[in-house]
């Protein structure tokens, strides 16, 4: 499947709107009080609307981490499952706010996806969810699904935990996942890729002044480039087939750059995708861009037939 060259008109408006009604918000926003209540009330009701008939959601625990499973009318485990972390800058988002995205990546790559309702900054700071995401990939080996028949994915600051959660794969000898998907992550957690790409060309959706607002909340006074945040820096061999969906015109598009190019140091199959004209996480809004039903659609080719490296 080809990336379109430009982007479509509904993506233009999307962009629009973004730019003028939601970055002047963003550039204010603080992650504590008030505004973060209202952000997450706000994301959480993107989960109210009905599924469609046939699609089944129901909760479960892994350790001490409960989530949500989505399928889709037709996914089945036997094709395998997605263990996806959802965004939100570690201090909103939750399985409600993305079991739609997660439905429409069930429907597409057959495979039932789990939302792990990971511990949320600034109630419970790093590694607070990193080691949730890691207790659950865990609990799901000692309950018999083979590492080959997990995908790991994930959007936004989920991207830096799906990193995370390799590199604590490996560190700690378990089995690597079959794939891994990101979405627009978020990776430098100091910022400073985001601010200098801002400069170059203004995120129409994510300011810089909110990641450094989510990284203190996240991090507190720890260090970003310590080793286990640090996922750009971490020893990636051994790491599986990667695909990586940015648009061009965000803030975060050198962090998804520096992870391809780790990648392929590492000589690990990884393909980096730079959809243009496309705001943050634009496969969130698959009901409404083209281009994010596209990116899903490649996301269930690409776990179907492994890319070769490039």
């Amino acid at each position: 499947m080809d990336i379109p060259v430009t982007a479509s008109e509904q993506s233009v408006r999307l962009e629009r709107f973004f730019a003028t009604r939601v970055r002047p918000v963003a550039d204010r926003w603080v992650a504590r009080g008030v505004q973060l209540r209202a952000i997450r009330r706000f994301a959480d009701s993107g989960g109210l609307q009905r599924l469609p008939r046939g699609s089944k959601v129901w909760t479960a625990n892994y350790g001490h981490v409960r989530g949500t499973w989505v399928q889709a009318t037709g996914a089945s485990v036997t094709n395998g499952i997605q263990l996806h972390f959802h965004g939100g800058g570690f201090v909103f988002g939750s399985p409600r706010s993305h079991r739609s995205l997660a439905l429409v990546m069930s429907r597409r790559t057959g495979r039932p996806v789990f939302l792990p309702n990971y511990r949320r900054a600034p109630e419970h700071p790093y590694p607070a969810a990193a080691d949730d995401c890691l207790t659950v990939y865990r609990r799901l080996l000692d309950r018999g699904i083979p590492a080959g028949k997990i995908v790991v994915s994930g959007d936004s600051a989920g991207g830096h935990l799906t990193a995370c959660l390799l590199a604590d794969v490996k560190r700690h000898g378990l089995p690597m996942p079959s794939h891994a998907v990101f979405f627009s992550p978020w990776l430098d957690l100091s910022g400073e890729l985001a601010a200098a790409r801002d400069l170059v060309h203004r995120d129409p959706f994510v300011a810089p002044r909110a990641i450094q607002n989510c990284r203190r909340a996240y991090l507190g006074d720890r260090d970003p480039r310590a080793e286990r945040p640090s996922v750009l820096t971490a020893d990636k061999s051994g790491w599986p087939p990667s695909l990586i969906q940015v648009g061009d015109t965000e803030c975060l598009l050198d962090d998804a750059r520096r992870l391809a190019d780790s990648l392929r140091a590492a000589e690990i199959p990884v393909e980096l995708q730079e959809w243009p004209g496309q705001v943050h996480v634009f496969q969130a809004f698959s009901n409404y861009v083209p281009e994010g039903r596209q990116a899903i659609r490649y996301v269930a080719e690409f776990l179907a037939d492994v890319p070769s490296v490039g």
